[in-house]
């Protein structure tokens, strides 16, 4: 029996391989080298941002107790009720003080912040956020009527519930909120940053947003941390409400100022809008136009549009025959 054959390339390709593999300790030692270097970022020695239960199924627990029987994993009733929601909110506050108490440590540590009594104030903090669902409930009840009312698409109340992103984006900003309002780091953000991965709906969970309040389709929105909306309220796809470009170095000077607009009550802003500055006051009751660019304040009681665009039309009777154009 013949010798079994070995490829000449083969075997060049592989100690070709293989001398590439013995280059890698060097090539490690000044990786690891380079951590030293301060103008970049390394996190060692720290306590790690890492969740024992993952943000996504926290939302998720949220999601089976403001919307009971919606999201639960089995029917709920008279029977059984008070037994599945009452272990379902008591695994969510567990879930919520140990992520709360990690962040406030991971602060602690990293930055040499003042003892904080990391366990206690997540304890604290986890207790208000449970405390606050009956309210959160009564809010998004109103989000889901404002978005059913206004949308003659809409088939139900259940619909929004289910399939509207824009309502899932709208639930995890107002947990976020409440959380960003009691002082917690990291955690708000990483909440309505993981809505925004889904839906494409970005809403910082600083904004302060009033009742019914409706976003149509969602993608591309986005809400700057100093907004403020009022109530009843509707934006459409690709809005931004935003701060206005900032110089550099800003950072510091700027950061926990007012550089967001603020949109007053019964306000419908149309898709591809943008609306920029802390100063920019959108009045009650005003429309914003699609694509409408809008950096100073408007009154109450206005319409803001941009002037219809000159359209050209080309016709073409036959393959034989040039394009003849028509402008409007």
């Amino acid at each position: 029996m013949d010798d079994f054959f070995i490829n000449p390339i083969c075997q060049s390709e592989r100690e070709n391989a293989s001398d590439s593999r013995k280059q890698l300790p060097k090539v490690i030692n000044k990786i690891i080298s380079s951590m030293e270097d301060k103008q970049c970022f390394a996190h060692i020695g720290d306590e790690p941002i890492h969740f024992s239960t993952s943000v996504k199924e926290t939302i998720d627990k949220f999601r089976e107790v403001l919307f009971p029987g919606y999201f639960s994993k089995e029917k709920i009733d008279g029977a059984n009720m008070i037994f599945n929601l009452g272990q379902v909110i008591s695994q969510l506050y567990d879930i919520m003080s140990e992520q709360i108490i990690h962040v406030l440590r991971h602060d602690c540590l990293r930055y040499g912040q003042a003892c904080s009594e990391c366990e206690s104030s997540g304890n604290d903090i986890a207790l208000k956020i449970i405390r606050a669902i009956p309210d959160i409930r009564i809010s998004l009840a109103e989000d889901v009527k404002g978005a059913y009312d206004g949308d003659p698409a809409a088939k139900s109340h259940d619909e929004v519930i289910f399939s509207y992103p824009g309502l899932y984006a709208i639930t995890v900003y107002r947990i976020a909120h409440i959380l960003h309002n009691n002082g917690v780091p990291q955690l708000p953000r990483i909440m309505t940053e993981h809505a925004h991965s889904l839906t494409g709906i970005d809403i910082h969970p600083g904004a302060n947003i009033g009742e019914r309040f409706v976003i149509d389709h969602g993608t591309g929105i986005v809400v700057g941390e100093t907004s403020v909306i009022g109530n009843n309220v509707r934006i459409y796809q690709n809005v931004t409400i935003g701060a206005l470009s900032l110089p550099p170095n800003a950072g510091e000077k700027l950061r926990g100022a007012k550089r967001h607009p603020t949109i007053e009550d019964d306000v419908i802003i149309y898709s591809g809008a943008t609306i920029l500055g802390g100063k920019t006051i959108v009045g009650a009751r005003s429309v914003v136009g699609g694509n409408v660019w809008l950096t100073r304040p408007i009154p109450a009681d206005t319409k803001v549009f941009i002037e219809s665009p000159r359209l050209i039309y080309k016709y073409q009777e036959s393959q034989e025959e040039p394009y003849y154009e028509y402008q409007i």
